[in-house]
């Protein structure tokens, strides 16, 4: 199987990297943790000097922090989509965060796994369709009959899942929790459940960890999508998180809530230890896009570390995310790797090391990163391409990125902050890279019709939005 944006790296004399895998065991368990709008500058094994993220930091040292990786979007909903299908989010129709939903007839990760005799579990937010035929966050409009799209529905045997974002404290009550309660395997809660009190990273991983155990101790692999709400608004964090960074104004909210987050994610660690089980286990760790809002203020505190943009930006500060990789005895540990990766390339990974093979054709649009992760490879052959939900649209390929419509382009490893703009000096790159994302999105728009689908059923989440390449 063959994407077409490897097709066209292939016709430009690149050859795909990693098709075999030697030495890997057939089936690791896998754990998939993402933070909601933590930005690049935010954790400590980034540089962060403020905020407290031990556990993270510890764990990123057990692997490779990944220091150029892309989430799938500058927005929510559509990076969820690229993770568990591998394949860019308009071919199915999520253009922006809460826009369509994730249809029936994707092949998502949980399914590909299940078939390999993996238990399944999604927990956190889900933000890839409704959870109910008859309410939504975002009210009517959402159209929550239409896009009833929920985990449990999409391969998943486990799930404690929310349809959108909640406030990191207290994530039960508040304004977020109007029509979106957690369900817990299709069963909502009532918002005053005192399970769903403290800390919202808590609360997720309260039922992960159990999910988990007992996978471990009868000895079956499993796949945990772990998806914290920290640090996206409404941002309140706990009083004991507040006292450690007294001082910091209303940013201590911010730092409060990803510290209560890492804590988390030292529980699952202590869990994988405990059973002896982390010499065995996968686990990526990502954001799904760059911080909120224009600039740092008040809680909107996130960082970029000097990246141009913020969410909802194209320019990798609205894109590139702190992200590592860990698989002890496969992947070194302590190292760091620049390589241009994205959330696309979970998918193919993990396909390649459990040996599954789909039953059609239908395009994937990453690639198999784990050659380069061991080191066994040390260039990526992929373009990634973004396209955001008003049109515009930019492709990374070989060190530069290009943007329709306006038609700018960087060299981003000899200008990190993407201010120099080269298009007028390249216009042989232009015109070569402003042909590739037409092409892509032509390719795109195929599977949006429902191309790639078996059956002849298939109703797209919404209309096709065409690319914008005039300035």
């Amino acid at each position: 199987m063959r994407s077409p944006l490897s097709l066209l790296a292939t016709c430009c004399g690149l050859a795909l990297a990693g098709a075999n895998l030697a030495a890997a065991p057939a089936k690791p368990n896998i754990i998939l943790i993402m933070a909601d709008d933590l930005g690049y500058g935010d954790t400590g094994f980034n540089g962060n000097e403020i905020i407290q993220t031990p556990h993270l930091d510890a764990l990123a040292q057990r692997g490779v922090t990944l220091t150029h990786f892309y989430s799938g979007n500058s927005v929510c909903s559509p990076t969820r989509g690229t993770v568990l299908t591998g394949r860019h989010h308009d071919r199915f129709g999520i253009y922006g965060a809460n826009v369509g939903h994730l249809p029936a007839a994707e092949i998502t990760l949980a399914h590909m796994l299940k078939q390999q005799g993996y238990a399944t579990g999604h927990f956190g937010k889900w933000h890839l369709g409704t959870l109910s035929k008859t309410m939504s966050s975002k009210g009517a409009k959402r159209k929550p009959a239409e896009n009833f799209s929920p985990p449990w529905e999409r391969g998943y045997d486990e799930s404690f899942v929310t349809e959108s974002a909640v406030t990191t404290w207290n994530p039960g009550i508040g304004p977020r929790a109007k029509d979106n309660p957690f369900f817990a395997n299709g069963v909502p809660l009532d918002g005053n459940d005192p399970s769903l009190r403290g800390g919202a990273a808590r609360v997720v991983v309260d039922r992960a960890v159990p999910f988990m155990a007992k996978a471990l101790a009868a000895e079956n692999p499993f796949l945990a999508v772990v998806w914290f709400h920290a640090p996206h608004e409404n941002i309140e964090a706990g009083p004991e998180y507040l006292a450690r960074y007294e001082g910091h104004g209303a940013a201590a909210h911010f730092y409060g809530c990803i510290t209560e987050l890492d804590e988390q994610v030292g529980r699952i660690v202590r869990t994988l230890d405990e059973a002896n089980a982390s010499d065995n286990t996968l686990i990526f760790f990502c954001s799904d896009n760059g911080p909120e809002g224009t600039a740092v203020a008040g809680r909107r505190a996130g960082t970029t570390s000097g990246l141009r943009g913020r969410k909802r930006d194209l320019y990798d500060g609205g894109v590139r995310v702190p992200a590592f990789a860990v698989w002890p005895g496969h992947i070194p540990a302590a190292t760091t790797k620049d390589t241009l990766l994205t959330t696309l390339d979970y998918y193919p990974t993990i396909q390649n090391i459990v040996g599954h093979t789909l039953p059609d054709d239908r395009p994937l649009d990453g690639q198999n990163i784990l050659p380069l992760l061991t080191g066994e490879s040390s260039a990526r052959t992929t373009p990634i391409p973004f396209r955001y939900a008003s049109g515009a649209s930019s492709l990374v390929q070989d060190g530069y990125k290009f943007m329709l419509p306006t038609h700018e382009l960087y060299n981003l490893a000899a200008d990190r902050a993407e201010i120099r703009d080269l298009s007028a000096d390249q216009p042989d790159r232009v015109a070569s890279m402003k042909q590739t994302l037409i092409d892509f999105f032509a390719n795109v728009k195929k599977s949006h019709s429902g191309a790639d689908y078996p059956t002849d059923d298939f109703v797209p989440t919404n209309e096709w939005k065409p690319l914008q390449t005039e300035r």
